[in-house]
């Protein structure tokens, strides 16, 4: 048990991650104390890749968040409910180039598990970083994947991460 947080196994999560990603959206997040940034999202996904339970995110390299989940050797994805949402909308309309986004959203950082995430979540999978892929265009089987998510050519790189955290919030 963590603060507020109480460990779990990843596969005794109760929630759809359909739900999870898509719908609520996630913040993913990296760093550490001394500089760190998180941006909202809602692609990526969890199962089991190499005998290991992981999530997986993307972040197009123009994104602030993309210097820091490549420097470091962990990231996070944190979920909340539903009256965090305009919190969510700032860190995903907003780039942490310009703005203190922990300052305007009011969120709090914990620096634990190898990298940062926030105490308000609901949940967090505190992930390491195992594999990374560039999205190549050449492999779309549906050319209108990239015309329709794409035109400016900006391809996403998605991250695994082996899941070595999952946290819940106690009630």
């Amino acid at each position: 048990m963590q603060g507020q947080f109480k460990t779990i196994d990843p596969a005794d999560l109760p929630d759809n991650p359909f739900d999870l990603v898509g719908e609520k959206w996630m913040l993913i997040s990296a760093g550490s104390k001394k500089a760190f940034n998180t941006m909202t999202a809602s692609w990526g996904g969890m199962g089991v890749l190499w005998a290991k339970k992981v999530c997986f995110c993307v972040v197009r390299p123009g994104r602030h968040t993309y210097r820091f989940i490549e420097a470091a050797p962990f990231f996070s994805l944190s979920f909340f409910d539903e009256s965090f949402r305009d919190a969510l909308t700032f860190c995903g309309s907003h780039s942490g180039r310009d703005v203190d986004k922990v300052r305007q959203t009011g969120l709090t950082p914990v620096f634990a598990n190898g990298g940062v995430y926030f105490a308000e979540a609901r949940l967090v999978f505190a992930c390491k970083k195992i594999y990374y892929q560039d999205i190549d265009p050449a492999h779309f089987l549906d050319p209108s994947m990239d015309k329709g998510f794409y035109p400016l050519k900006d391809y996403h790189r998605m991250y695994v991460g082996e899941i070595k955290t999952c946290l819940v919030r106690q009630p």
